[in-house]
């Protein structure tokens, strides 16, 4: 009976140490998410700093292809030189929920050898869907964070991304995304970090303050709530959901190495079993010092010069550490920081506890 009540507590005091998070932050309602859009266009306006035409043709194309819907045909076989003109693509992220005549950013780049399109202008261009039709417009001034200068002898700098920019506000929405918000009568919450225990605490706190059978779990990564059927009380019941605050269920216990930074990062339920450590180096140095052999003045000897060859060992000394049962994280990092490993010998220390099987977390590295 005690052995039950020291688990109960011990379960109520991880509980409690876990800090609540809203719901909104914790999962998402599926269906109402963005949709990626795409387009490809003209910049003009380019000081020089366009695309060289004579190994971009594509560009030449599309200009000629924008001129002829004016009704100028440019002749065939003209050695066209479009300095100032750039082709680029076109990429934007339309909202759930959004609504023709709202405005969204978009981000452009050059997929020619442009070296600058600071200073251009985007030509209207519409951005489709994976679907292939269009939803939005979009046309106006860059905004170009890098710039590029060129000297006459050749000297050149360049500061962040020059060819490539935003407009902000610079697409205009034509047509909305269909939403499957308002259809059905229930509603699924995905969460945003599959697990079992975040899945069961959600169901239980939605039940608890709505009723037993509103929320149920398909399974570690979903949960149907069941939804009025009028759009109004949809939008008033899901405000109430989502700002409920729910305890999630702790992460597993999870060490990362970054191998080529250095950083390692070590999670809060990583424990390791008893063991004792140490971790040393052995440093051996090799010294030659050769020495002349002068034979004596009647002896008929040569002088010759014998190697002379000095080895030493120095082995650093470390003190050895010892891991009791249930080693926490603070104890790992405290006795690791008293021997004075670095960051490359607490990996090697890491993986030979991984290898003992007395680190009891996935060691993963990157």
């Amino acid at each position: 009976m005690l052995k039950h009540l020291c688990v109960a507590f011990a379960l109520v005091l991880s509980a409690t140490a876990v800090q609540a998070e809203r719901l909104k932050d914790i999962a998402s309602i599926q269906g109402v998410r963005s949709n990626q859009l795409i387009g490809y266009g003209l910049v003009v306006g380019l000081n020089g700093t366009g695309d060289q035409t004579t190994q971009t043709p594509f560009t030449v194309q599309t200009f000629n292809n924008m001129m002829a819907q004016f009704g100028i045909k440019v002749p065939s076989g003209g050695n066209v030189q479009l300095k100032n003109v750039a082709a680029v693509s076109i990429h934007a992220d339309l909202p759930a929920f959004s609504k023709p005549g709202q405005t969204i950013d978009v981000t452009i780049s050059s997929i020619g050898n442009a070296k600058s399109l600071r200073g251009g202008s985007l030509l209207m261009t519409p951005l489709k869907g994976i679907d292939g039709n269009v939803y939005a417009i979009a046309q106006g001034n860059l905004v170009v964070g890098g710039f590029d200068a060129e000297g006459k002898d050749g000297s050149r700098i360049t500061v962040n991304v020059p060819s490539a920019g935003r407009i902000p506000g610079g697409a205009t929405v034509e047509r909305p995304v269909p939403s499957g918000f308002d259809q059905g009568n229930s509603l699924t919450l995905n969460l945003n970090r599959s697990d079992f225990t975040t899945a069961k605490h959600i169901v239980d706190k939605i039940n608890e303050l709505l009723g037993p059978g509103v929320a149920t779990a398909i399974d570690g990564g979903s949960v149907r709530v069941t939804a009025p059927m009028d759009p109004s009380q949809r939008v008033d019941y899901i405000s109430v959901l989502e700002n409920l605050e729910v305890n999630p269920g702790q992460a597993v216990a999870k060490v990362i190495i970054n191998s080529r930074t250095g950083t390692i990062v070590i999670g809060q339920n990583v424990k390791v079993s008893p063991a004792a450590v140490t971790h040393g180096s052995l440093t051996v140095t090799i010294s030659e010092d050769p020495i002349v052999s002068q034979p004596n003045p009647l002896s008929n000897g040569e002088t010759a010069v014998v190697p002379n060859s000095t080895v030493r060992a120095n082995q650093e000394a470390k003190p050895m550490f010892k891991f009791g049962p249930g080693t926490t994280l603070d104890e790992i990092v405290r006795a690791v920081n008293q021997v004075g490993a670095a960051p490359s010998d607490l990996m090697a220390i890491l993986e030979a506890l991984k290898q003992a099987g007395a680190l009891q977390a996935d060691l993963i590295v990157i």
